[in-house]
Formats: C-alpha cells, structure tokens, sequence
C-alpha cells in the first residue's frame, strides 16, 4: 500500500464533542459571571487547545484579547478543568461510519494525534471504546500542539517508519499546516470544526466529505 500508517485527528474528525465543550464552556464563564456563548461560537474556537479554547471564550471572539488578565485567564482554565472532567463524552458521538472506517483499517498501523489534553482524551476515547483502534496516541501536552510538526514526526519516529508512508487525517487547517511541515500527506475531512476555513485554500492531498471516502486512499497501492 501507499501508506503504512494513519494518523488521526480527534475532535471534529472522529467524534462530534462539541456539545460537551459548550456546556464546560458555559459552566465555566457562568462562574466567572461572563456573558454565555452559542454553541456555534464554541464549536468555532474548537482545534487549537483547551487554554486556547477558554482564551477566546473569554474574549468573545476568535482573536484573544490582549487585555486578557492572566490570573483571570488561568482561573478560568482551572474552572473548566473541573467542569469538562465531569462533563467529557456524556453528549460526545462518533462521527457517521468511523466505527466502520477504523475496523476496516485494522491491518494498519494508526496513531490518534490532538491537542486535547490526556486526561480528557482518554476518558473520552474510553467512553467511546476506541482506544483499542490505535497504536499510539499523542496529546496536547505530550508535546508542541498542531500545527507544530512536532508530534507528527515523534509519530513517524515511534512507528518507524518514513514520513512520506504517513498520512493524516483532519478537520482543520493545523492538521494541514502540521502535515505540510513535517512533509505528510493529509486528508481534509469537510465535516468537522474548520473554524470558517475553507480547507482547499490550504491545499491538502484529499478532501473528504464523508468518513469512509478516506478508506480508498489508505488503502490505495
């Protein structure tokens, strides 16, 4: 086969968490008496991080406000920790056919590579049961988060193989620019948290609109 290995993105590419992030979301800015947000705003700011999630929240708005105050903004990451611990995969789906996907990729090597953190990561590959489906997962603290190429080569490394045998799979543009950098091929799936970006501007190798339209990539020789 072309690839001897996946490496897949979490939120926005394997499961619809969304839900669960605004209501942490929420919780958390209701504690800090913040005005609430929309579920479309958070489902937005998604991609890039909880510390980074919990900045814009607090701000409003994509762009982090540079007044933000670091005690507030470390406050407010600490609250979230809390709520998200408690509310992490109680509203979260696999998105449609990756149970499918995944299983028919069975004889590959695949490696889970997000910028959530462990703990919530792995509750909530657990709750789903799909931790069994990868050789190794790659957290937001493990490491620099995408885009950094960082954790795509460390993948590469652990797996030993050539990062032109890799190629990964994504919702967003750090997947894109993270795969670019560290010279991988990508797939761009259309169904998950862009962030308003139209992907194709950052040229991936393929654009997927559903699930199992990345199996005959993979598996192509």
């Amino acid at each position: 086969m072309q690839y001897d290995a996946a490496f897949f993105d979490l939120d926005g590419t394997l499961v619809d968490s969304v839900y669960d992030l605004y209501i942490s979301i929420n919780l958390t800015l209701s504690d800090l008496a913040f005005p609430i947000v929309s579920q479309r705003l958070v489902e937005s700011w998604v991609g890039n991080g909880i510390d980074m999630l919990v900045k814009r929240a607090l701000s409003g708005d994509m762009q982090v406000s540079e007044h933000l105050d670091e005690s507030l903004t470390n406050k407010a990451i600490a609250q979230f920790h809390k709520h998200y611990e408690q509310q992490v995969g109680q509203y979260s789906v696999l998105y449609q056919h990756v149970e499918t996907g995944l299983a028919a990729l069975r004889g590959m090597q695949k490696a889970l590579i997000t910028n959530k953190s462990r703990i919530f990561t792995e509750k909530l590959l657990d709750k789903l049961a799909l931790t069994n489906h990868f050789e190794l997962i790659i957290c937001g603290d493990d490491m620099a988060k995408k885009p950094s190429p960082e954790p795509l080569l460390f993948a590469c490394k652990k797996l030993n193989i050539e990062a032109s045998k890799a190629i990964m799979i994504g919702d967003s543009k750090s997947d894109i620019l993270a795969s670019k950098a560290a010279g991988i091929d990508v797939i761009a799936v259309g169904y998950g948290y862009n962030q308003g970006e139209n992907l194709a501007d950052y040229n991936p190798q393929y654009l997927c609109d559903n699930f199992l339209d990345i199996i005959p990539v993979l598996t192509q020789r």
